[in-house]
């Protein structure tokens, strides 16, 4: 970024000029109302979704990496505000002018480069996360050395690093100058045609960022959700021979497609704005209520994946509701919701086998006492209690129909000595309006 500090202009920014009233409403509705209203739901719904994806019952490779998600989503979203949800308002209400004239010229340059490093890191951690299902469906034997926590987060560290590597030119594209509006000193921002040259904008610009952000991460996808689509009908086709963790893994399977799928459907508009934008360069302002729906769109996308974890994601929704809503649920607790294991990943299971072996060992130890509760050739004195009293038949073993939920202490383990069980988009290179 350079700053311009040549002798003020007199005709305000040169983005504002030649801006038609009827331009100003359409940026006003989709940027300034819609925009700003799906981004706020979103950044609530990602920090919902890292809260609850962080929990520890839901430690697994995966979820490590929709946290990564949710956080670089969330960094889209923010940046979408700043440049183009609040920017929105002052052309069409006069609301905001301080900070359409004076503090968004300033983050411009940096906000810039760092949302599209965001929506970089956003595309290729939804590829990962689709990588990492594939090898869990269709290469089960292979995902316990592949898919942990820990490779999942050098995942996260290395798909950031890299969307910083390649979005870096993107810091010295825009520069700051100073001009006059009504008689006040004013901040904007245009492009930096010096580090912009043609060659630039051909080359990184349109087509390396057609290969990188769609064409590569497009066709891997498309490819590897079709051999999972492939792999889900086959096991629900023998769903009665899968097994509780198979059946959770092709759970967990489906749900990501429908994360992929949103993915697809709120990015195919950016993809043809930026090959019209490639194409048909010399027709860029007819593009303008498409490039404005497709930062639209790519908000959009960052902002819905709460909603399907907790429609589509029966885990993800029972852990959302244990910590929202533990005083309804407390009343429908029972053995067969304390029974069920869905909330274990990544081996962290805890195993009842030892809860319900002991019970049973020490039912039937209290079975096979004599029933009249001293030794064989004992008197009558003599089987009595140490203070004379008489002594109380034994009670009968409790019988056991269930194992004894991990979230309860059974009878049988507090008469025993032993502890109770423990609880277990924007657009990418879109045109900021300079």
């Amino acid at each position: 970024m350079s700053q311009n500090t040549s002798e003020p202009s007199i005709q305000g920014c040169e983005s504002d000029l030649g801006v038609e009233e009827s331009d100003k409403l359409v940026r006003f509705v989709v940027h300034g109302v819609l925009l700003n209203a799906i981004g706020a739901g979103g950044l609530l719904g990602n920090g919902l979704s890292a809260l609850v994806l962080s929990r520890p019952q839901m430690r697994s490779s995966v979820n490590c990496l929709l946290v990564g998600l949710a956080a670089c989503d969330t960094v889209l979203i923010l940046t979408s505000i700043l440049l183009f949800g609040l920017t929105a308002i002052y052309p069409y209400t006069g609301r905001l002018r301080y900070y359409y004239y004076h503090v968004c010229p300033h983050i411009t340059p940096y906000a810039y480069p760092i949302a599209n490093a965001a929506q970089t890191m956003s595309v290729y951690l939804t590829l990962i996360v689709t990588v990492e299902r594939w090898v869990a469906v269709c290469h089960p034997f292979r995902a316990k050395a592949l898919c942990t926590s820990s490779r999942a987060r050098w995942y996260v560290l290395g798909t950031a690093a890299f969307a910083l590597a390649y979005n870096a030119p993107k810091f010295f594209e825009a520069e700051v100058y100073t001009s006059i509006d009504d008689g006040e000193l004013i901040y904007c921002v245009k492009p930096d045609w010096e580090f912009r040259t043609e060659a630039y904008v051909a080359i990184y610009i349109h087509w390396m960022y057609l290969i990188v952000m769609y064409i590569i991460p497009f066709s891997a996808l498309a490819a590897l959700n079709a051999c999972i689509v492939r792999q889900v009908r086959r096991a629900q086709a023998e769903r009665a021979r899968l097994s509780r963790v198979q059946r959770r893994e092709i759970g967990l399977a489906t749900m990501l497609l429908v994360v992929v799928l949103v993915f697809f459907l709120c990015n195919l508009l950016p993809l043809v704005t930026n090959s019209f934008e490639l194409f048909l360069e010399n027709q860029l302002e007819k593009l303008d209520p498409l490039v404005k729906t497709s930062n639209l769109m790519v908000t959009i996308n960052s902002s819905v994946n709460f909603l399907i974890y907790v429609i589509f994601g029966e885990k993800f929704q029972r852990v959302f509701l244990k910590m929202f809503c533990a005083g309804r649920l407390r009343r429908r607790d029972s053995p067969e919701h304390t029974r069920d294991d869905s909330f274990a990943s990544c081996g962290e299971r805890v195993s009842m086998r030892m809860t319900r072996n002991g019970t049973l060992r020490r039912s039937e130890a209290r079975s096979a006492r004599p029933a009249g509760g001293g030794g064989g050739g004992g008197s009558g004195a003599g089987s009595g209690s140490v203070s004379g009293r008489p002594r109380r038949a034994p009670s009968p073993a409790p019988t056991v129909y269930y194992p004894a939920p991990l979230t309860e202490v059974t009878s049988a383990s507090l008469q025993s000595d032993a502890p109770p069980p423990s609880a277990a988009r924007w657009n990418g290179h879109a045109r900021v309006h300079f």
